[in-house]
């Protein structure tokens, strides 16, 4: 059974951090592009950030950039998300989401609020 399983949320200040985590099981976690996507109440969702599974390489929103950091530990199945600077705006529930070209799976989401 897939399962992406994010923790990590919570509640900060402006110009705090948090690390949110993503374990994922039941699928080669390896092989699979992994992404942090976010939504706020009544927005859509929207990538945040995202990391490849052939060479690591990374992506992020305009409005994340220096900010936020994605990184993954295959041998945990885990991704992280490290996001520094944190602002009012960000608040929104965080989703992991994992993608091959024949699957797409996400988790169930970790609220993060920051208040000002």
């Amino acid at each position: 059974q897939v399962q992406l399983v994010e923790s990590g949320g919570g509640l900060v200040q402006v110009g705090g951090s948090l690390r949110l985590s993503c374990v994922a099981s039941g699928f080669t976690f390896s092989r699979y592009g992994m992404s942090w996507y976010r939504q706020a109440p009544g927005k859509e969702r929207e990538l945040v950030a995202s990391i490849s599974s052939a060479d690591g390489s990374r992506n992020y929103a305009d409005s994340m950039k220096g900010r936020f950091t994605i990184s993954r530990d295959n041998a945990k199945n885990t991704v992280y998300l490290q996001m520094n600077s944190l602002k009012p705006e960000d608040t929104a529930v965080y989703y992991c989401n994992a993608r091959s070209i024949l699957n797409n799976y996400w988790g169930q989401g970790t609220q993060v609020t920051v208040s000002s």
